[in-house]
Formats: structure tokens, sequence, C-alpha cells
């Protein structure tokens, strides 16, 4: 029996499942997986529901959590609400959760039309976390977005173009939710020279990092031609890019067309290397100088928390997340998207200045700490699971 002072939910079996649509580990995998490691150390057993196998269930299942496999196809933002619920993979998904004894069921954008009629058919509350620049409802959605339990949003900027103007639901309906990092993972370190030989990068090499999953919104084209530049005024300077996990086939054809480019570039050829996928992206960030953001939006910009968590200064793109996790001038520099030679400029100045660097790096990691830590997130996310599920129980 629950102390008269438990809430009654507590009684429960603290199952929570995650849901998301893709396999693959990229930034926000990685962010949906930081915050079931913070919650399991609060008691909470997580569970993960995806359409296939991949790195992301690979990951999950190394820490002995339970990953269930029930193939849908991910949403676009045409979506129609009564029909997705009718689908097939809807129905999986109610399956799984009948499976279980499930407090509630977390997840993304794509996977949200075919859940939350699924958990409403089963009584499972959902929560969802809004993280695209391009996630608008349509007029023939708004209704269903009136009805999860509780809507996040990563940034402010994400909030207010997914409500619009005039906002179609109350502001203080949507809560900003900034993903946080893992400050132990990443960290400043005092190997460098040890991680640059495990990527045949010399100590005194000047280094300039880019992680980015293949899609043309995150500028490879864009940190290609900022690399020429900084390459001609600091022929020394060598640059790494990690990250694949493209989605589409339109990003795996913008990938060879990326790949192809640097290949066939006389500058960039032996200065430019694409490494693939990278679990160990602390280690690339711990060995660069600098690490660049290119991107045209970023939603949030999780491997600019990273950098900064672990004492590197950042140069970005100034459209999205960025312009709200960055201090321009004091953890990083910002430019307008697009702007390669901005980009090469500041990218080049941080090269040429030792104590720049580190002065950034220290201001980057205390702002990490002060405002985007992993507990911190999670503790933000966890008050508003227990706040919906006491409302349920009530």
């Amino acid at each position: 029996m629950a102390g008269i002072d438990q809430p009654p939910w507590r009684t429960m079996p603290r199952n929570l499942l995650f849901v998301n649509s893709y396999k693959n580990l990229g930034g926000g995998e990685t962010t949906m997986l930081t915050l079931a490691i913070q919650l399991a150390a609060s008691g909470w057993n997580p569970h993960l529901l995806v359409p296939d196998a991949g790195e992301f269930s690979a990951a999950w299942e190394a820490r002995g959590w339970p990953v269930h496999i029930a193939y849908w196809r991910a949403a676009n933002v045409y979506f129609v609400p009564a029909l997705w619920g009718l689908l097939p993979g809807s129905r999986r998904m109610e399956a799984v959760l009948r499976q279980e004894r499930f407090a509630a069921a977390y997840c993304e954008y794509h996977g949200l039309p075919l859940l939350l009629p699924a958990a409403s058919r089963a009584g499972v509350p959902v929560l969802w976390i809004c993280t695209g620049w391009r996630f608008r409802p349509r007029p023939w959605q708004r209704e269903f977005f009136r009805r999860p339990a509780a809507t996040f949003a990563e940034t402010g900027m994400i909030r207010d173009g997914f409500l619009g103007e005039p906002p179609f639901m109350p502001v203080e309906k949507v809560e900003i939710l900034n993903p946080g990092v893992d400050c132990e993972r990443f960290r400043p370190r005092t190997d460098s020279a040890t991680l640059r030989a495990g990527l045949e990068v010399a100590p005194e090499t000047p280094l300039v990092v880019l992680l980015a999953r293949f899609q043309n919104v995150k500028g490879h084209d864009v940190f290609q031609d900022m690399a020429r530049l900084v390459a001609r005024d600091m022929p020394q300077a060598q640059f790494l890019v990690a990250g694949n996990n493209p989605h589409t086939r339109s990003d795996i054809r913008y990938r060879e067309q990326i790949l192809t480019s640097a290949r066939n570039d006389p500058l960039l050829r032996d200065r430019l290397r694409y490494l693939g996928f990278r679990p160990d992206t602390e280690r690339i960030i711990a060995a660069a100088d600098v690490v660049v953001c290119s991107s045209w939006f970023e939603g949030y910009g999780s491997v600019i928390v990273e950098a900064m968590a672990s004492g590197r200064p950042v140069v970005s793109t100034n459209r999205g997340g960025p312009s709200e996790i960055v201090l321009d001038g004091e953890t990083g520099f910002l430019v307008p998207p697009g702007d390669s030679a901005g980009l090469a400029q500041r990218v080049t100045q941080l090269l040429r200045d030792d104590d720049l660097r580190l002065r950034m790096g220290a201001a980057g990691r205390r702002h990490v700490l002060q405002h985007f830590t992993a507990g911190a997130y999670a503790r933000r996310f966890e008050h508003t699971l227990e706040r919906v599920l006491a409302a349920g129980r009530a």
C-alpha cells in the first residue's frame, strides 16, 4: 500500500514508452536517449518503440532496456488525423501499448499521428515534442494537436512557428523544453593529442569539425565553401565531418552530391574528410579547435550544446535554435545562413587566437552547466509528466 503522502500514480509500474520513427542515431535520437538515461536513474523503466531495428535500438538494448518493433511509416506534414488513426501502424502501436502497463508515452512529430489515436484507445496519456522548423499545423490538424496531454517545443522559435500568428491554441499549452547534454560525456579533455592520433590528425594542425546528418538543411555545401576559404588563408588547416543517417532518397542524393564535390575539389581533396557515422562524437568534438554549424536552419542544435559543454568555441548560422543557445561573441560567433565568407572569417579568427578559443570555450562550458544540463532537462520533463499523471488520476 502506498504511503498517504505518495501520489496515487506512484503505485503503478513506472513504465514509460519512448516512440521514435527513425532507426538511426542522430541528434533527436541521442537527445531522447539522454532523457531516458536520466529518467532511468529516477526509477522509470524506459521502453523504446521503433518501426525497425538500427543504431538507435542497439544503443537502447545495450543498456538492458526493452525495445519493441512495430512497423509504421512516418507521417508527413500533410497527414489527415482521422485517416492516420486507422492505419495498420496505429493498430500495431496500440498492441504494444496494451502489452505493458505504461504510465505514459513520449513521441516526436512523425509518429504522433499514429500514436495519439492508438494511445487514446489504450488509455495511455501522450506527451510529445516539436523539434523541427517546418512543422506548421494545417487547419484540418489543429484540433488534433490540442489533444496530447502535454506538448513541448525545443525552442521559443519552434513554439512560435508551430502555433502561428495568431496562435491556434494558448501559448502556455506549449512548454519550452531545451534538451540537455551529458556534461560528463561532453567535457573539456587534456588528451587532445591522443584523440587526434586516432583521427590521423597531427597535434599542431588547426582542426575544424562539423557534425551533421545528411540533409540539405544542414548546409554541408556551405561548410565546404567555408573550408575552401579557410584553406586558402591557412593551408595547414584540416576539416572533419562526422554523421551519415540520411532519411529519404533525396537525402541520399544530397549525400552523393556533397561527397562527389569534395572528392573532385583539388583544394579540399586532401584537407576535408567525411568520417561517416561515429558513435564517439564526444571524441571528435574534443579533438577539434572549432566546431561549426552551417545549417540553413536548426530547430535546436544539440551539437552546439555538446561543443560548448566540451569547452570548444562554436561558429554557427543564426537561424533557429543557435540564436537562443549561443552567446554571440562570448561562447562563439553567429553569422547569417549561407554566409560561407562570414563563417570562414570567424573560424580563421579563432584558429589564429589561442586565448580567444580558450576564453570562449570556458564561457561555453559555464553557460551549459547553468542552463543545458541533462539533469535539469530531465527534471523539467518529469515535473510535467508527474502533473499529467496526477491530473489523470485525480
